[in-house]
């Protein structure tokens, strides 16, 4: 279930705990760096999360993200060796990608029909379209959602495209609830190399990271790191493709196309929900 949590606050709080998390700050710090009480922070922050700030902080240090990261890479690689999705345990999404076909991509989506709507998420309004062949694309909003739009129109200059958040709301609820094991399926506009490395994203398992050279690795790339980082930049469908479970080799979360905070909170609370159910 999405939660009913103000995200805004949310974030805002992640945001100064991933800025000062080497000073540990308390929770009287954190309370009144977003003007609530102790109490009433502690409170929305857990029904959020489902565990207590401090603990939240702990998954996102430095040392505890490059723990992650050599746990992560051998999983990682043996689930793509082996052509098996590593999303097998409790909270993944099992996701089908396809392409559109060169002629769809030409003409940018002549002959398709998209519909789209706005709804809320564990990390605030999002923007999700799609097709009858699967999510096209998936934006998190953040006083943008005209621009993102305009991005949509854009890429899809040819296609029909219709506000219809009673079709899209749905997946909505998919996607965003944590203990569902829905299957996906995406269509999406990108180049063979774009798409080889959002299929490697699928990979990453639910809760856990690797780094930019990982996913070169795997894909058998290893000289085009940076090119990796570009196609993990321009990931089209938020969240369903994992792009933020990619980060820098240092353990640093690094910089996210929807936001370093909302990055944070969504690598924390993908951690909280593996912690719970452990």
């Amino acid at each position: 279930m999405i939660s009913n949590v103000n995200y805004s606050r949310i974030e805002k709080a992640i945001q100064y705990l991933v800025q000062n998390y080497k000073s540990q700050p308390s929770l009287e710090e954190i309370a009144q760096h977003i003007n609530l009480s102790e109490y009433h922070f502690q409170r929305i922050f857990t029904e959020w999360a489902g565990i207590s700030p401090k603990k939240f902080l702990q998954f996102l240090t430095v040392e505890e993200l490059k723990k992650e990261l050599e746990k992560s890479k051998n999983l990682v690689e043996a689930a793509y060796n082996v052509g098996l999705s590593a999303q097998s345990r409790v909270y993944d999404l099992f996701v089908n990608i396809e392409s559109v076909t060169p002629n769809e991509f030409k003409t940018k989506g002549e002959g398709i029909s998209i519909d789209y709507g706005m709804h809320k998420s564990p990390f605030g309004d999002c923007i999700i379209a799609v097709t009858e062949r699967g999510i096209c694309s998936i934006s998190f909003i953040d006083n943008n959602s005209d621009q993102i739009l305009s991005k949509l129109y854009n890429d899809w200059e040819n296609a029909d495209i219709i506000n219809n958040p009673k079709r899209t709301k749905i997946f909505a609820e998919q996607i965003f609830d944590a203990a569902s094991k829905k299957d996906l399926k995406l269509l999406v506009r990108g180049t063979k190399f774009q798409i080889k490395v959002w299929e490697a994203l699928l990979k990453i398992p639910f809760g856990s990271v690797v780094n930019y050279r990982t996913i070169a690795d795997i894909i058998k790339e290893p000289g085009a790191v940076r090119a990796v980082g570009s196609a993990v930049g321009v990931n089209p469908v938020a969240y369903v493709i994992p792009c933020h479970r990619v980060i820098r080799r240092e353990g640093v979360i690094g910089q996210y196309h929807w936001g370093t905070a909302r990055k944070a909170a969504i690598i924390g609370w993908e951690k909280s929900h593996l912690f719970l159910n452990q």
